[in-house]
């Protein structure tokens, strides 16, 4: 589907059921307005989807595995049936593990913490922190940002040519940058990778929600994401991919579920043999409804084919892009360019503003909902900027002087939730402030831009 026949044709792609469509907010400047929740690469609200299946399921709830009782019988089902449809999803090989974690950061770190002796771990800087951070034990290479899809092949080509054939390698990549959108090319650094022998860990945070991901496609080892991204904010991750590293690592917490035996010793002791499926790193009590509510966005998300909505999605980027376009004082931070593929998150900057303050005039005179900062990305951001690490100073006091460079952006992201009514009051609103200044006063409390009593 085309995005003109997208545009013409608006009952074919409607956007997707979401809880909070009708929240109201009140405006400072009185009255109230329904809440533009425009801040999807932070967490996504949940598909009615999702909420209606954990409601359905609430009542039936039981303690997973070993259980007896019919409620645990059917939970123990519905866990595993989750982690089957996970699999599908993301079109896993027929011998990949799938781990529930509690988020995406969990996963990575999680992955860490499985990876064989004297492993060399290859990173690029423009990392979101939770694929960045994770590799305290590795010998860590970090790369500098690329500048187009070719030069971070190229780059990571290099790296990989320059380190111990002989010992494990992995490669970490995100599969859509949570500050530009831009979609990286993961096949073609992943048979980089492959070539050296080295291993490749996809970030799909921002990715999955977005366009439909294939572990075999895409020829990744392990991929992780989380369900707060994926329109199930339930506090459930994933991380899938190959069964051989994670088998042998010691369990990523020791307790109930990790292992299969325990027995004393006779020195007083005891001895240990762990499981060797999934369950090997998810000791614990599981979180049920947090694995379900994955399984459930998977089936909505499926069903809705991701063709339209990757069509209806690109129309909205298109009007967001083409308005902030439309304003000279806005610059759109990319590292790809303007004809990179995209999703739909967009960060810039708005000369002569602080970016806390832009914020929060969105939210309290036009009741949208954004994200301002450095987006736990910080060598990235900064990078973009030409910015060194400051702190952003008073609120309502310009972040930087016309011609200086900024401190930190202002990021508008969405996805399948979003009506056209958001992104077009975002636009207008941006395009107004800019234009006539905010209506309210502001002071900084906590180190946030606030409406002044």
């Amino acid at each position: 589907m085309s995005v003109s026949t997208l545009a013409a044709d608006r009952s074919v792609c409607a956007p997707l059921p979401v809880l909070g469509r009708d929240v109201t907010v009140p405006l400072v400047t009185g009255g109230e307005v329904t809440y533009a929740a425009l801040d999807y690469a932070a967490s996504a609200p949940a598909l009615q989807r999702v909420w209606d299946d954990v409601a359905a399921y609430a009542p039936y709830y039981g303690s997973v595995h070993r259980g007896a009782g019919y409620l645990s019988q059917l939970s123990t089902d519905l866990f595993e049936n989750a982690r089957r449809t996970v699999a599908e999803f993301l079109d896993c090989r027929e011998d990949d593990q799938v781990v529930f974690t509690r988020s995406t950061t969990d996963s990575l770190n999680l992955l860490a913490a499985a990876l064989p002796a004297d492993c060399q771990v290859f990173v690029f800087e423009t990392e979101h922190h939770a694929s960045l951070l994770p590799w305290r034990d590795a010998r860590v290479t970090y790369l500098d940002a690329p500048r187009t899809p070719r030069e971070a092949v190229a780059a990571l080509e290099g790296a990989l040519a320059a380190r111990d054939p002989q010992g494990p390698a992995l490669v970490c990549v995100t599969g859509a940058s949570n500050v530009t959108g831009e979609i990286w090319p993961v096949r073609e650094l992943a048979a980089a990778a492959h070539a050296s022998g080295a291993r490749i860990v996809l970030d799909a945070a921002q990715l999955a929600p977005h366009h439909a991901v294939s572990v075999q496609e895409l020829d990744v080892d392990w991929i992780a994401f989380s369900g707060h991204k994926l329109y199930a904010p339930f506090g459930s991750g994933v991380l899938a991919g190959r069964a051989d590293w994670l088998r042998e690592a010691d369990p990523y917490l020791a307790g109930g579920g990790a292992s299969r035996k325990v027995t004393r010793r006779g020195d007083g002791g005891v001895d240990v043999e762990w499981q060797e499926s999934a369950a090997r790193h998810e000791a614990g009590s599981p979180n049920v409804i947090g694995a379900y509510s994955i399984a459930s966005a998977c089936k909505a998300l499926t069903e809705a084919g991701f063709e339209t909505l990757v069509a209806r999605e690109r129309y909205l980027i298109d009007r967001v892009r083409a308005g902030l376009a439309e304003v000279p004082e806005v610059r759109v931070l990319s590292l790809f360019g303007d004809d990179a593929p995209r999703v739909g998150v967009i960060s810039f900057v708005v000369e002569g503003w602080n970016s806390s303050h832009f914020a929060a005039a969105l939210s309290a005179e036009y009741g949208i909902g954004v994200r301002d900062g450095l987006f736990c990305a910080h060598p990235l951001v900064r990078s973009l900027l030409g910015s060194d690490p400051q702190s952003q100073g008073e609120c309502g006091a310009p972040e930087a002087a016309p011609g200086e460079r900024s401190l930190n952006a202002i990021r508008v992201s969405f996805g399948a939730g979003t009506p056209d009514e958001h992104v077009e009051r975002f636009v207008g609103a941006v395009k107004e402030l800019v234009r006539d200044g905010a209506k309210w006063n502001y002071r900084t409390e906590d180190g946030r831009c606030v409406p002044a009593v």
